[in-house]
């Protein structure tokens, strides 16, 4: 015989294998199909989910977009004073370092703060007084103000903790008018984050409408609008704006002001959206499911809303935090031209504004403290569309 015909068969791996090493392999089989069972019977929510957490920087981009609009909705109880209380005594004050730690252990305090003249180019020079010493507390009482609107309370997130009532602590320094910086970012954090939130929400609106009709009912409807979002897309667009922006009276309360801007922000938001919802409305209106509502006599808007919407929502969410940025971006580029918000109302923008010039920059560059908010906040949101839109196709990879 030769070779070939007298060598044994070949075995499995685990053919060979002590009792314990096959049961093992076998255990290993069964978990990764079980794995398998569980993915092909998972929902699409449970899929983005699982791919959504591995992307590690939409999971911190969740976490700084939350803390933001925490920031925003309770902006009395972060910020330290009232962000219209001015000292022109106090102004340009350079940011206070805090020390958390003292001789006995954990005790945050910040130092006194000395000013004085310069008698050559008369401006104030401010130094550090390391023999006075203020703790600084959690949890303290300060000005007195409306938690969101309705509970009077005096209760802040941090202060210190003295009975000099001008005793300073300015973490981000003061602007020209003594003004404290920290409280003035943090409640232009509501007035940006909500203008983005609420642009985008009304570009939804419309994108899903027009884009809907255009993609459902097709025809004449869908030529009317389609050519309507071709003439907008083609116009220039922050000229537009600038011109619009600055059409607005200059006497209009700052409510009115604020929500023309949001009008004018979502006025060409919403083509891009509508194009991709055209888009899949084209796709899907021939499905078998959607025939088979038709069929059994849904009416048109169920169909649409309650069938077809529910099918792309994942990308929906998606377009929404990618779009979000370009909104605040917007409003900040509005406002720091002096053609957006204006003063009294506070927001990153109208702080920025207080930056335009150089001497400004060169002698208190901590009044730029604004714009790192916006880069910050845009990065967040385009860290977590990057994130959304990779776990809404959890079949792609």
């Amino acid at each position: 015989m030769t070779e070939q015909a007298t060598s044994e068969p070949k075995l499995l791996p685990w053919a060979d294998q002590e009792p314990e090493e096959e049961e093992f392999v076998n255990q290993f089989t069964e978990t990764m199909e079980v794995g398998r069972e569980k993915v092909y019977v998972a929902s699409q929510w449970k899929l983005m989910w699982w791919r959504f957490r591995k992307h590690k920087l939409a999971l911190l981009s969740v976490f700084i977009t939350l803390l933001l609009y925490t920031v925003a909705i309770f902006a009395e109880f972060f910020a330290i004073a009232d962000p219209q209380e001015h000292d022109a005594r106090q102004s340009f004050i350079p940011p206070q370092s805090v020390h958390f730690f003292d001789e006995d252990g954990f005790h945050p305090f910040v130092y006194g703060i000395e000013g004085a003249r310069d008698p050559k180019t008369l401006r104030m020079i401010y130094e550090i007084d390391e023999t006075v010493k203020y703790p600084l507390r959690f949890w303290v009482h300060g000005h007195p103000y409306k938690l969101l609107g309705l509970l009077p309370t005096d209760i802040h997130l941090m202060g210190i903790e003295t009975d000099d009532a001008k005793a300073p602590f300015y973490p981000l320094g003061t602007d020209r008018l003594g003004r404290d910086m920290w409280s003035r970012m943090v409640y232009g954090t509501r007035i940006s984050m909500s203008i983005g939130f609420v642009g985008v929400v009304l570009s939804l609106l419309l994108g899903i409408l027009l884009g809907g009709l255009s993609g459902y009912y097709g025809g004449t409807m869908d030529t009317i609008i389609q050519r309507v979002i071709e003439f907008t897309r083609s116009l220039p667009t922050i000229p537009l704006w600038l011109s619009l922006a600055a059409a607005l009276p200059r006497d209009w309360p700052p409510l009115r002001t604020y929500f023309m801007i949001t009008i004018i922000l979502s006025i060409f938001g919403w083509t891009g959206l509508a194009r991709v919802i055209r888009g899949r409305f084209l796709s899907l209106r021939e499905e078998d499911f959607v025939m088979a509502a038709r069929l059994s006599g849904t009416s048109e808007m169920r169909v649409i809303f309650r069938h077809m919407v529910p099918s792309f929502i994942s990308h929906i969410i998606a377009s929404i935090t990618l779009a979000i940025p370009a909104m605040i971006l917007s409003e900040t580029s509005l406002s720091f031209l002096g053609l957006g918000l204006r003063p009294p109302v506070i927001s990153w923008g109208v702080l920025l504004q207080e930056a335009q010039n150089i001497q400004s920059v060169a002698l208190a560059p901590w009044l730029l403290a604004p714009g790192i908010a916006v880069i910050v906040a845009v990065l967040s949101f385009n860290f977590l569309g990057d994130g959304l839109r990779d776990a809404a196709d959890p079949y792609g990879h």
